[in-house]
């Protein structure tokens, strides 16, 4: 397969700085609408999870029967990973009882597995090297694996390290500054340092979700569930539909 075809067949989009706000946006979106299916509707996190699951399966076939990379299928898949991840953490953590620390390790060990055995397989794990249905599939199980380590990660620092929604917020965001540094001025690898990323977005944007739609007497906002979803959704949709004209992810 030839270079221009590989980039034909790649259904990832750029990482530019909309990539990063975007998804940020969507994992914030993904704690407050996965509340809002397990709390505000009273479902509990296994039906929120089922639902969601469901949502992310489907999302993830059409992404991968899709003949080009569509932004509109792409961050559909993205959210739904995100809102699963909520509520499948929470089940692990609060109704299967391993606590946030217990289920941060857990999830974790997932994780690097997963990209263990993807770069066993496959010889890399770039996203400029998600070219074909296997490492599409490998892509979408990893980020499944960082959104619910995600969340537990944002839960187990603002609740048991006693953090707090704000100052969980400082640590993540202080992390990210590190990559960002480290990308600009060390030779880290970029696909190491797109990893780190990813992870830390989605407990940034649980803690910033966590705090827009707590109660105040636990240090969030108390906002709707439902508002700051639909707020998160609007303007989601207007970002991806700004840069939907941007090519494809480019080769390096």
């Amino acid at each position: 397969m030839n270079s221009e075809m590989k980039h034909v067949l790649i259904k990832v989009p750029q990482v530019t700085l909309g990539f990063w706000i975007i998804k940020i946006l969507a994992t914030t979106l993904g704690e407050t609408a996965g509340d809002a299916v397990s709390m505000s509707m009273d479902l509990g996190y296994l039906i929120g999870t089922i639902i969601f699951m469901t949502f992310f399966i489907l999302a993830v076939v059409l992404q991968i029967k899709a003949k080009k990379f569509s932004p509109y299928i792409y961050w559909i898949a993205i959210i739904a990973s995100t809102t699963v991840g909520t509520t499948l953490a929470d089940f692990a953590d609060r109704s299967l009882g391993i606590g946030y620390l217990g289920g941060s390790t857990l999830l974790a060990i997932l994780l690097v597995s997963t990209l263990f055995v993807w770069n066993n397989s496959l010889g890399s794990i770039s996203v400029s090297s998600v070219h074909t249905p296997k490492a599409e599939a490998f892509y979408w199980l990893t980020i499944m694996f960082s959104q619910t380590l995600g969340t537990a990660l944002g839960d187990w620092t603002a609740d048991s390290a006693g953090l707090g929604y704000v100052g969980a917020a400082y640590i993540f965001s202080g992390g990210l500054a590190l990559v960002v540094a480290c990308y600009f001025f060390t030779k880290v690898s970029r696909t190491i340092l797109f990893w780190l990323a990813f992870v830390l977005t989605r407990p940034l944007g649980a803690v910033i979700g966590d705090f827009l739609d707590k109660p105040i007497a636990q240090g969030g906002l108390e906002f709707s569930r439902y508002t700051a979803s639909g707020v998160l959704l609007f303007v989601i949709v207007v970002l991806v539909v700004l840069l939907s004209k941007r090519p494809a992810l480019k080769q390096h």
